[in-house]
């Protein structure tokens, strides 16, 4: 975000009015906003409004092939077309910029088609009139419970690291829990002026199963009471200074020390306030402002765990003004549950509890278009992500979001669904290595994508060499991307868990921001042509090994074919120079057996018993690594009497291939290879799109069409090949079925972090523990 607009001169409110970032970047595709809601609490306002996005999508078609073709024609044409898509936008905003806002929205909205505008929240009848008469919008009161459950139910279905701990003394301070596939049931503690209590079992169906009426608005008041302080953020300020033992009584004040028969500690709060009937002294406000916060944290603490143990819930999640991502209240929620359950239930908080009453009143009245059929996916490139929350880091920790704070999720074209074949879908980590807690690897990769920022600007802008603008575009990439690098490596837990995958998939969403959506479209279509010239030599070579050979022929071919990745800068930099650079010199490449992950003796013994029913291919780069290695080997599976099913990206990310292109390229194949030809007309070789757009692959989000064929064909084999798909993600994960996970590793840093060096073989051939029903789906 930009810098915090003035911020907070000497711990007074003076907030400076002008606002840092200009009202276009917060207000993005208004002209298009087709639905407004907006939540108006206490302080902040959120607005929500849907919109229609238009961008470049890089479309293949195949030529007609009834002509006889030059020998120079490419194999397919690229046209560049425009898409539409739904987005989402959420924007946090102080209350005092509410007539600002209304009056930027009011003069860009042009042609929305909506009379209504769906509020929820206290401050909604506070300014209701001033909306209307701005907006010329009619404001339709939703119920807040309701908001609030709907909100919370469609981020942590949609957003993977929605949902953390808070651990004060940890580095880092957030612990990302990972989605579990059914959200339900769940208790939501939301803790306002007063505190309600839900039980959320499903879509629909809640229930308030109780309440009190200490609250925040207690703490407020008490608190300005006591301290003549009447602003709650300057409470907390107080609060996190103070000690509290100074007025509370210790179970050590009354006996003395711990009392053993009742397992009390000396420490622990016997009676909150205790000291100050007694004592005759006066009491600081930080010692008080303290004293009240554990009194009324262990309060709302002591309440949840009873109503979790009583409705044997394990899954608390807290939120409401009080909570509000202030580390003060996190840490004593969370000390009080940790402290009453004795561990077995953790205090869960959301990244985006801010939003869940806009994000509620927005679907109540968006109903109609049905939003909860689709998946969503959080927008890396529009959405502020979580700031510190360490008080040391940012003394005044409130103005830490600037003036405004954003989401944005874009509507998917499919339902993600769960891969079918996962052993335990609940405990399934798609990352191998988690960046937010290794700093060291951390440093590395966010090194290695600066690093290689300057090449994709440069490939971006050759891409589109017949516009000229395209270098402008490129250089605001370029801004946008490396903005977001330098939030990370302050924040590396901005937007959940800090992955590989989310610094590739950040900047696959920047690049589409600017309109490049595939700038390897060329490059793909140069190294599928070049390749399918060299398809029959290599099946035929293959034909005239005995069987034992053969099978390791294929093997070494699929993973000679996955040195060719231009996501690896040690490969593109031999490409770029040495563009003949082939098949036979990627074998050479190759480490020679025993590799650094050797399964190949169990998988050719596996393959001297009978044929798999059906084998799931996650495939990866265009170009030789589909055509002369994938290919091959899924012929010999078919002749073996295996199915297969290859799955491949729905969209582009640097070279792999997509659905629309893997289409051809089967066709094309086809035309050459009776083998193939006949699998396909039998639908014994079938390609799906796995909803992907990502060189990583996340097993939790696959499209449901796959998942369907996964479940109908009975699969008993998944091969996942690559660096981005076996190795960043999926190196552990466990599959109830036998698996192969394949790659080999291109870059030195992790192939000696895993014990080897460059060209190193990844080969994991993985069976399920006996006892686990195949096919339990």
């Amino acid at each position: 975000m930009a810098g915090h607009a003035g911020g907070t001169k000497g711990g007074s409110n003076s907030m400076d009015k002008s606002i840092t970032l200009p009202p276009d970047e917060i207000f993005r595709n208004l002209e298009n906003a087709k639905r407004f809601a907006i939540d108006i609490g206490g302080s902040l306002t959120k607005l929500a409004y849907y919109s229609t996005v238009q961008h470049k999508v890089a479309k293949v078609r195949s030529f007609d092939h009834s002509v006889k073709e030059a020998e120079g024609d490419p194999l397919y044409e690229i046209s560049v077309q425009e898409e539409i898509t739904a987005r989402l936008h959420f924007i946090k905003f102080e209350n005092a910029y509410i007539g600002t806002c209304l009056d930027f929205i009011k003069d860009h909205l042009v042609n929305t088609e909506t009379k209504v505008i769906k509020a929820t929240g206290g401050g909604a009848y506070k300014f209701k009139d001033l909306i209307e008469k701005k907006l010329k919008l009619k404001v339709d009161k939703e119920d807040e419970m309701t908001c609030l459950i709907k909100g919370c139910n469609f981020v942590l279905k949609n957003i993977p690291h929605e949902a953390f701990v808070y651990a004060k003394h940890a580095d880092p301070e957030f612990r990302f829990q990972n989605t579990h596939p059914d959200i339900f049931p769940y208790l939501l503690i939301n803790i306002g002026s007063g505190v309600s209590i839900v039980k959320v079992e499903s879509e629909d169906k809640f229930e308030r199963i109780g309440g009190s009426s200490i609250g925040g608005g207690t703490f407020w008041g008490l608190g300005a009471l006591l301290t003549n302080t009447k602003r709650f953020d300057e409470l907390l300020q107080l609060a996190s200074r103070g000690q509290h033992s100074n007025v509370d009584m210790l179970v050590k004040d009354i006996y003395g020390g711990a009392y053993e028969s009742l397992g009390l500690t000396g420490d622990l709060i016997a009676s909150s306030f205790g000291k100050s009937a007694t004592t005759d002294k006066q009491f600081s406000k930080e010692d008080m402002a303290k004293s009240l916060l554990h009194m009324i944290s262990n309060d709302i603490g002591q309440l949840a765990c009873l109503y979790a143990r009583l409705h044997n819930l394990s899954r608390v999640y807290f939120g409401g003004f009080f909570i509000r991502g202030h580390p003060v209240t996190m840490h004593t929620i969370t000390y009080s549950i940790n402290f009453f359950t004795k561990g077995e239930v953790q205090a869960l908080f959301l990244r985006h509890e801010g939003y869940l009453g806009a994000i509620g009143a927005f679907l109540k009245g968006a109903e109609e278009d049905n939003p909860n059929q689709y998946s969503w996916g959080e927008n890396y490139a529009g959405s502020s992500g979580l700031m510190s929350v360490s008080p040391d880091i940012n003394p005044m920790q409130r103005a830490r979001s600037g003036t405004f704070d954003m989401l944005e999720m874009d509507r998917l074209e499919r339902q993600l669904v769960n891969l079918p074949l996962l052993q335990d879908p609940s405990s399934y980590v798609p990352d191998t290595v988690d960046l937010t807690e290794d700093s060291h690897a951390r440093e590395y990769w966010l090194y290695c994508f600066e690093d290689a920022l300057d090449g994709v600007v440069k490939r971006a802008v050759a891409s589109q060499p017949d516009m000229p603008e395209a270098v402008d575009r490129a250089e605001k990439f370029r801004q946008k991307y490396r903005h977001k690098l330098q939030t990370l490596r302050q924040q590396p837990f901005a937007y959940g868990s800090l992955t590989v995958r989310s610094l590739l998939d950040t900047r696959e969403h920047c690049l589409n921001e600017f309109n490049f959506p595939d700038p390897y479209s060329k490059i793909k279509q140069r190294e599928n042509d070049m390749a399918l010239k060299y398809y029959q030599r290599v099946v035929r070579g293959l034909e005239e090994l005995s069987w034992e050979q053969r099978q390791f022929a294929l093997v070494r071919g699929l993973l000679a074919g996955n040195v060719f990745d231009w996501g690896a800068k040690a490969v593109s930099d031999v490409l770029e120079s040495d563009p003949g650079f082939g098949f036979e010199q990627a074998k050479q490449q190759l480490q020679e057996r025993p590799w650094l992950v050797d399964a190949y003796n169990q998988w050719i013994e596996r393959l001297k018993g009978e044929p798999h029913k059906c084998a799931l291919f996650f495939v990866d780069n265009s170009g030789i690594d589909i055509i002369l290695g994938v290919f091959p080997f899924v012929r010999e599976l078919l002749i073996r009497s295996t199915q297969v099913v290859l799955a491949s990206n729905s969209g582009p990310a640097l070279n792999d291939v997509t659905n629309s292109e893997l289409q051809i390229l089967t066709e094309r194949i086809a035309g050459m290879d009776p083998v193939i030809q006949s699998a396909v007309r039998e639908d014994r070789l079938t390609l799906v799109q796995s909803g992907s757009s990502s060189p990583c692959l996340d097993l939790s989000r696959l499209d449901k069409v796959l998942a369907t064929v996964v479940r109908e064909r009975r699969t008993d084999l998944v091969v996942i090949e690559g660096m981005g798909r076996a190795i960043h993600t999926n190196y552990y994960a466990a599959l109830s079925c036998e698996s192969l996970k394949l790659a080999v590793i291109k870059n030195s840093w992790l192939a000696e972090r895993l014990g080897g060096k460059i060209f190193s073989v990844v080969f994991k051939y993985e069976v399920p523990p006996k006892g686990l029903d195949q096919h339990r789906h």
